[in-house]
């Protein structure tokens, strides 16, 4: 339970919202390559309204658009350590359009470049794929 979750939740309230919060979670893994992904977009796909995704949210102490980011640069990372995928095609297959864009996002997460990180982290030749 969370602070938020006092005792004059019921049972099926904190249920209800916890349920709703994995389930955003759950979109937001299975839509992160699109770029124009909008919390309205998960909302009709999960059956509620924006403003129950933002409380639910609120709750986890994060924000739809820093849950978007952090699994996008999470997906990003994975794909530059295991993939041989150019740069460019990891930011796309992650919602990013401008690389560069990209490659800023990515150094705030991530504290470098997404090439330094691969060279850092990156596949050991014979094991890296394409995906």
């Amino acid at each position: 339970m969370t602070d938020m979750d006092h005792v004059n939740h019921r049972p099926s309230t904190i249920r209800g919202r916890r349920e709703l919060f994995e389930a955003v979670m759950e979109r937001l893994h299975e839509r992160l390559g699109e770029p124009d992904l909008q919390i309205h977009d998960i909302a009709a796909d999960t059956f509620a309204s924006r403003r129950q995704i933002q409380r639910v949210m609120e709750e986890q102490r994060t924000t739809f658009r820093a849950e978007l980011a952090r699994i996008r640069m999470d997906r990003a990372a994975e794909l530059l350590v295991t993939t041989t995928l150019p740069v460019r095609e990891v930011a796309a297959r992650v919602g990013y359009r401008q690389p560069a864009q990209f490659a800023k996002a990515f150094r705030l997460r991530h504290g470098s470049a997404p090439s330094v990180y691969r060279g850092d982290h990156g596949a050991r030749p014979g094991w890296a794929r394409a995906a």
